[in-house]
């Protein structure tokens, strides 16, 4: 028994009552042992026996609910569901300002133009296109729920439209119904109009606040190339698909490619950019028997490999599974979204009916009538225009204030998440650094000649093929260096390089060289030297045949905002860490001059996201900050993640919150700004519960053995209305606040 975990995309889905219906059709299907579906992300992740499950079987089930999962291996597919999602918002758009428009001639007739000829028929036609041409997708969803005797936000929708449309259809054609028995004659098309108008609009709000769906496994999938160069038995080269990559095939990598599978260097040597696994800006010199990980790219030279893991076992594929597994797991807001969706939708079509119930059995001669208006007014008083509202106005306010600050936010989850933070991780690389390598000092021997020896070491450098070197060329560009010709130049494989100047050699290189070559270093660069190596520094010499000339001291310097932002941080009563695939003593000397005292040196992308599961599983609420590809699956794991906008895209399109400036500043900026807008959401969710709470017994008549009061249905579209209105409005208060 073989138990696999995937997650696959699902459409078709209008509410969180529709993500627990998918839920459960999935877990009653043979060979499916759990499942999760995620309505924010209209993804499903299920774990399942590859044996026993039948796929098609599944895809069937789901879509005789009225939904549809996608579980092909079709490389097309992600494209085509992309093209599906951007044309049902297109169409709700479209549907949503139509219906808002004709809703409001509708409302202007009943308020203003009841004198118009006939105004009522007028109307009917118009409320007809909202209802059943607007607002089609409720009655189909509806009627797909009712097939399989269960409900939704959508059965509630179609319930209060529907029935207070038909009433007034009955009222326009058989008015003396009414008025035989002394009861008023009204026209709901409005309300119903309205309804289904406002409900639109949360819907675009809603698909909005969603529409910058995550393309980050797209985007990881495409580090590896489509095609590699294999070395055949006889030395010939052939062009073939990465996926008839076989174990132990010799692949050549020319420069400026990307790796395609995990393997080992058998011939050639190159640095290699490893930056989006290590996050380190340095790329890694490679030699005969180094490892090489799919999705890096090779700089200037040529080599030759044997593949090791290929397909689904390389590092990078890892990766990507892990962010699937990440991204497909439900968020607590989720969950209560679907609790409350589940007990809503039934306990009001419960109230309705009990309420016509009651009315018709102790109202005496007129109580059907009474009932029937007290079902029809608990239903449109309870549409979840409101809460449908609540949520996605207060996102769209909060991501609008955090985009005029700099701050990227991408859904409710995070902002929800981020007031609770009591723990941060930080990536060391381009988030509390700069992220690239620069020269922050050059010591030299004392009565050097500086400007002819900085000719000499800048002709060197510009040949040198070391990533480092880039940093010296250009810290000398500043300072008006320019090369001299030098001869008899040459690379030292792991030291540095030579050549010769007016009959001197000399060098540039590791203290490692240095050492070896016996070369005498006076008292000021030694001392420099020590220093330095506490700082954080790689250091560089240049060097004649017996004496040390000079000492170049390279760092990945600190951002000036960074340790402001971790004080600030930490005065929130948040604990902060930092993480690193550097040395133990660089990630000490940054983790100083930042303020951080915890932190951890040598980790890799999996060590980052383990460590990020202990803090959860000890009860921290964690926030991950990073830049780069290989923070990706730590991103995904974290409670809030977090990523620089400078960054890599996959770690933008991984996180929740990208801060645009990567200043660090604006994490404590987005903290509290997630307070407001949580606080923001509670109250909009408090005011629609308690419009509730109120408004259905008052629709169902419980005043009116007290004083005789019943709400008329009309009244109650305008009150639902105005919750709306309500709702919106206080969301937009979070427009004018500071954060």
């Amino acid at each position: 028994m073989e138990s696999i975990k995937k997650t696959f995309p699902v459409t078709g889905m209008h509410c969180a009552a529709c993500a627990v219906s998918i839920e459960k059709t999935l877990k009653s299907q043979k060979g499916i042992s759990n499942a999760g579906v995620n309505y924010a992300n209209a993804t499903a992740l299920v774990e399942y026996d590859k044996d026993t499950a039948n796929l098609s079987n599944v895809k069937k089930a789901v879509q005789a609910t009225g939904y549809d999962i996608f579980v092909s291996e079709d490389a097309a597919e992600p494209q085509k569901i992309e093209e599906l999602n951007k044309k049902y918002y297109r169409v709700l758009r479209l549907k949503a300002m139509l219906a808002l428009i004709t809703a409001a001639l509708i409302a202007a007739i009943g308020m203003f133009g009841t004198q118009i000829p006939y105004a009522n028929y007028i109307m009917w036609a118009l409320a007809t296109a909202v209802v059943f041409i607007f607002g089609s997708q409720f009655f189909i969803g509806a009627g797909k729920q009712a097939k399989h005797f269960s409900a939704n936000m959508d059965t509630l929708v179609a319930l209060s439209t529907g029935i207070a449309y038909l009433l007034s259809v009955f009222n326009v054609v058989f008015p003396e119904f009414w008025t035989r028995r002394g009861l008023p004659v009204n026209i709901y098309f409005e309300a119903s109009a309205v309804v289904i108008a406002f409900i639109l609009l949360g819907k675009v709000l809603e698909e909005r606040a969603k529409s910058n769906a995550s393309s980050a496994i797209k985007k990881l999938m495409g580090l590896q190339p489509n095609t590699v160069t294999r070395v055949k038995d006889d030395k010939t080269e052939e062009v073939i698909s990465i996926n008839a990559v076989q174990v132990n095939d010799i692949l050549l990598v020319r420069p400026g490619e990307k790796i395609a599978v995990d393997g080992i260097l058998t011939s050639g040597s190159s640095f290699v950019d490893e930056s989006m696994l290590s996050g380190e800006p340095v790329a890694i010199e490679k030699n005969t028997d180094a490892k090489v990980f799919a999705g890096t790219i090779n700089q200037k030279g040529s080599f030759q490999f044997r593949a090791e893991k290929v397909g689904a076992d390389t590092l990078l594929a890892h990766i990507i599974k892990k962010v699937q597994e990440a991204q497909g797991s439900k968020a607590p807001v989720q969950k209560l979204v679907d609790k409350i969706a589940g007990i809503f939708v039934p306990v009001v079509i419960g109230i309705s009916i009990l309420s016509l119930v009651a009315w018709s059995v102790l109202g005496g001669s007129n109580g059907f009538m009474h009932g029937l208006l007290a079902m029809v007014t608990v239903l449109v008083i309870a549409c979840p225009c409101a809460l449908g509202l609540a949520t996605p106005t207060a996102i769209m306010a909060g991501i609008g204030k955090g985009a005029e600050n700099g701050i990227l936010i991408k859904d409710a989850e995070s902002l929800e998440t981020a007031c609770k933070l009591n723990a941060i991780v930080l990536d060391k690389t381009g988030t509390i650094t700069e992220g690239h390598p620069e020269v922050t000092s050059i010591t030299w021997k004392d009565n050097a000649d500086i400007k002819m020896l900085s000719s000499v070491l800048y002709s060197m450098e510009a040949q040198s093929e070391h990533p480092l070197a880039g940093a010296v060329i250009k810290y000398l560009s500043n300072t008006g260096i320019e090369g001299v010709p030098v001869n008899s130049f040459s690379s030292i494989t792991g030291g540095g390089v030579t050549a010769l100047y007016n009959g001197t050699l000399y060098f540039a290189g590791s203290s490692k060289l240095i050492r070896s070559m016996n070369i005498t270093v006076p008292g000021n660069l030694e001392t420099a030297e020590k220093k330095l190596s506490e700082s954080a520094n790689t250091v560089i010499w240049l060097t004649n045949h017996a004496n040390a000339l000079a000492l170049i001291a390279i760092a990945d310097k600190i951002k000036p905002t960074s340790a402001t932002a971790v004080n600030e941080l930490q005065s929130m009563g948040i604990d902060v860490y930092m993480l690193t695939g550097d040395n133990e003593q660089a990630a000490k000397a940054i983790a100083a001059q930042a303020g951080i005292t915890n932190f951890k040196a040598e980790a890799s992308p999996s060590d980052k996201a383990n460590f990020i599961k202990e803090l959860q599983q000890s009860g921290k609420i964690v926030a991950m900050t990073g830049d780069g590809i290989n923070d990706s699956q730590a991103l995904a794991q974290s409670d809030v993640s977090i990523a620089m906008g400078k960054g890599t895209d996959i770690a933008m399109d991984v996180a929740k919150m990208t801060l645009i400036s990567s200043d660090l500043n604006l994490i404590p900026q987005a903290i509290r700004l997630s307070h407001k807008t949580v606080r923001l959401i509670r109250q909009n969710l408090f005011w629609a519960f308690i419009y509730n709470v109120i408004g259905i017994p008052i629709a169902a008549g419980i005043l009116y053995p007290v004083n005789g009061f019943l709400l008329n249905p009309m009244i109650a579209g305008a009150a639902m209305a105005l919750s709306s209105v309500s709702v919106v409005s206080n969301s937009l208060r979070l427009k004018w606040s500071r954060i």
